[in-house]
């Protein structure tokens, strides 16, 4: 063997802050694929790579030797140009339940494979799942029945769909590498390339709630991404949105369907309306059915009026093998046994949240994992009666906390407490869109230019 192509040696110039090439790079993930490197010298890379980072060249490479790993879903046969959304992740966010039924609706397919929650960012998945009988997980040609169906699926990631990212994904958790750039969007790019899509709409979180902390390290973040679907030929527009508060008022499996079903209705927070109608105005003209990104959050705006998006929800919900009843109805759902208030000792303004204390203690209250085994309770979570800038008088109710679990609650509450700011001088509004990233490169947001 070409001693380029020893393994040790890879790891090594890595190691050194060398560049490895496109070929080196394949190498590495076909062998750990095939089970002929054992996880520690993969873990060595990792680490090395974190420490060392990717180039543009590298993280594309790394992208695509995770793409190649399985297969790439040929919807050539579906109509139409096929648009997905992506999002960094955070607490509340509940988007994807809401855009994909708005896109599919005004005739672009949406073919979404998603993820569960970790940490203390929600899954759609586990969300879908809350409903009663909804099924994410099928085979390829199941897949590509319902989108040719209804121009819409909502599935977990199967085993023929980047198979390399998904045993590096394992690694990463457990080796400290998480929060690298490079292996973030090689994770994320190879599995959305491997979907079928032609286009590709990212929400890059920046804030608490958000694994990019800084907008500096999300528009980083954002960049890579665009980077990656511009060499791979996919249109690929980007946005840095704010994740210092949660989005909406929900937190929490079942929660956040409720406030989706509410958001079909025309009655979603003011929030959640605006990411979702920029994210859905922008996969709409991405499909080609608007002109500008401003024509698309009109179509948008005008799919919710008209019912067809909720129509397209419950058509999806019902196809995939979910209780239409509760949505029609979900004051139906069983609620969780306990609940629980964290009430203001001040009064004043809400001046700041800490979204990630939030999400971690609606994990404590059983709506999320500590572990990938954990299972995950529906009922749980949190709803919060107050936002950033809110009024608040002493002893006023800030949030509920519902468990399964009254051992947790004393934990979460403490958590609760410790997220909440409460200051006599009103904050500044809160801006939910800071910059957009195209192949233009990055810029302040300004809808009239995006």
């Amino acid at each position: 063997m070409d001693s380029k192509y020893n393994i040790v040696s890879i790891i090594r110039k890595k190691r050194d802050g060398q560049t490895l090439e496109k070929e080196e790079i394949q190498h590495l993930i076909n062998q750990y694929t095939a089970d002929e490197i054992p996880d520690y010298q993969l873990s060595a890379f990792l680490m090395a790579a974190f420490l060392n980072g990717l180039n543009d060249e590298e993280s594309a490479a790394l992208t695509e030797a995770m793409l190649n790993s399985g297969t790439i879903v040929d919807l050539s046969e579906i109509t139409g140009k096929k648009v997905d959304k992506h999002s960094t992740g955070g607490v509340g966010d509940k988007l994807s339940l809401i855009l994909a039924p708005i896109v599919a609706s005004a005739g672009i397919p949406v073919p979404m494979i998603s993820g569960r929650g970790l940490g203390h960012t929600g899954g759609t998945l586990d969300k879908l799942e809350s409903i009663p009988g909804f099924q994410v997980d099928m085979d390829l040609a199941r897949y590509k029945e319902i989108i040719g169906k209804h121009d819409l699926v909502l599935a977990g990631q199967t085993a023929e769909i980047a198979p390399a990212d998904k045993r590096l994904y394992a690694l990463r958790d457990v080796t400290a590498t998480v929060e690298s750039i490079p292996l973030i969007a090689g994770s994320i790019m190879s599995k959305k390339l491997a979907e079928g899509i032609d286009a590709l709409v990212l929400d890059v979180k920046a804030g608490s709630g958000a694994f990019m902390k800084t907008t500096e390290d999300a528009i980083k973040l954002g960049e890579a991404l665009v980077g990656i679907g511009t060499q791979f030929e996919k249109e690929t527009i980007a946005y840095v949105t704010n994740m210092n508060q949660p989005l909406g008022y929900k937190i929490g499996n079942w929660l956040e369907v409720e406030e989706c079903i509410d958001a079909m209705h025309g009655n979603g927070p003011d929030d959640i309306m605006e990411i979702t109608h920029l994210l859905s105005g922008t996969m709409i003209y991405l499909g080609g059915k608007a002109d500008t990104v401003k024509e698309g959050i009109e179509i948008s705006k005008r799919q919710i009026e008209n019912g067809e998006a909720f129509q397209k929800w419950l058509d999806i919900v019902e196809e995939q093998g979910g209780d239409t009843e509760v949505i029609k109805s979900p004051e139906k759902y069983p609620k969780a046994e306990y609940e629980f208030e964290i009430k203001s000792n001040d009064e004043g303004y809400l001046t700041a949240m800490d979204s990630f204390e939030i999400g971690m203690a609606s994990v404590e209250l059983g709506a999320g994992r500590r572990k990938k085994e954990d299972e995950v309770d529906p009922q749980a979570g949190i709803i919060l009666h107050k936002k950033i800038g809110d009024k608040i008088d002493n002893g006023e109710t800030i949030m509920t906390g519902y468990t399964n679990k009254p051992q947790t609650i004393e934990a979460a509450s403490a958590k609760l407490y410790a997220a909440v700011t409460i200051a006599g001088t009103k904050p500044e509004p809160v801006h939910l869109v800071s910059h957009i990233i195209d192949q233009k490169g990055s810029r302040s947001f300004d809808l009239d230019s995006a």
